[in-house]
């Protein structure tokens, strides 16, 4: 990572028929971003064009570049990735479409690898026209975690304070209960503990961990993975020095405001995390990619094609996701610089004001 300048964030188009350009445009329209960073769209300015035009945005443009050293700091940045034959259908799922996610996506990916940008935000794709185009992966997510060759990453989901990460993610829900192994749980809470630490800056992170049957499995009367598999896994990290805590139910968990107690909580499957965290960020949250050797953040959203050019577009996870990469470079940034000084380091050892994990034990109670 550079330190010479201002964090460059990256970010990707997705598809040009969704609702991308249009939240892209509204969040860079608040110059305040540029104080937090330098944002780089890989996309077109013939699209941007369409969607201003669509939309009826007089007030904003788009700095032209022809690569990302040479960004403006002060301007919303744009290097074309695509030609001019490129053609918008408004809400549509085209082959096309797919083509020029691709396209966007693995030049970003280029320049983060090379180092001319920091931090990559994807907007949001369609996952059957980009399979359409060749691209051979469930998502961004698999996508990059082989670009990067990170061996296990969590898709954590963030806004303010809560952070909710899940152990298995967009598999079918019967096969969930099947994938869950002791040793898959303990690497999720090793990767989220992790993150708290690098990413967000908190020296002895607190996390909650949530039972995949209901009330936990009631000590194996109503299923036996809380018992056999995520107890002992939550053991595993304590014994490492990890703050785990659990397994909770996850109805009373969410239910009774547990979650503001704790920095992340670890979800057993898909919607067991997502459906209270969206009910509580309320349209602002953002998905997270934790253990990536780069900083990858995305809005909390899809490409919302049934909206795409009436101006109901939201841009505010899009701006939280751009602002959230900001936030984890610099974070990233001053704990590489501590950890390569053994006297620095100390200042991310616990102090006198965290807590230790036996002073948890009382927050585990059953429902």
């Amino acid at each position: 990572m550079r330190k010479d300048d201002k964090i460059k964030v990256g970010i990707s188009h997705g598809d040009i028929n969704g609702i991308s350009y249009e939240i892209i445009i509204k969040a860079l329209q608040d110059n305040r971003l540029n104080d937090s960073c330098t944002p780089i769209l890989y996309g077109s300015p013939k699209v941007a064009a369409y969607h201003r035009k669509a939309l009826d945005i007089e007030n904003f443009s788009f700095n032209a570049i022809r690569k990302a050293e040479d960004a403006n700091p002060k301007r919303a940045n744009l290097i074309n990735v695509l030609d001019d034959n490129v053609r918008v259908e408004l809400g549509k799922s085209t082959k096309m479409a797919g083509e020029c996610s691709v396209l966007a996506l693995d030049r970003m990916v280029n320049d983060m690898t090379n180092g001319l940008i920091d931090a990559m935000v994807t907007a949001p794709i369609c996952k059957e026209n980009i399979q359409q185009a060749g691209f051979s992966f469930p998502g961004h997510t698999e996508y990059l975690q082989k670009q990067f060759n990170s061996e296990e990453v969590l898709m954590l989901m963030v806004f303010n304070e809560l952070r909710v990460g899940v152990v298995t993610g967009h598999i079918p829900l019967k096969d969930a209960p099947g994938s869950l192994t002791k040793d898959l749980v303990y690497s999720k809470i090793k990767v989220l503990h992790e993150s708290l630490l690098k990413d967000f800056a908190l020296s002895k992170g607190k996390i909650a961990v949530l039972g995949l049957n209901p009330h936990a499995g009631d000590n194996g009367i109503i299923g036996t993975e809380d018992r056999d598999i995520i107890q002992p896994a939550i053991e595993k990290a304590r014994q490492e020095g990890i703050m785990a805590v659990g397994p909770f139910p996850s109805d009373g968990f969410f239910g009774s405001g547990g979650y503001n107690q704790y920095d992340a909580v670890l979800a057993m499957y898909h919607d067991q995390g997502l459906i209270p965290f969206k009910v509580i960020s309320q349209g602002e949250g953002v998905n997270y990619t934790a253990g990536l050797s780069v900083v990858r953040t995305s809005p909390g959203h899809g490409t919302a094609f049934d909206i795409v050019g009436k101006d109901l577009g939201n841009p505010a996870s899009l701006r939280n996701a751009i602002y959230l990469a900001s936030d984890i470079s610099r974070n990233r940034r001053i704990y590489e610089e501590a950890s390569a000084n053994p006297l620095e380091k100390q200042s991310f050892d616990a102090g006198p004001g965290d807590v230790d994990i036996s002073d948890l034990e009382s927050d585990n109670a059953a429902e």
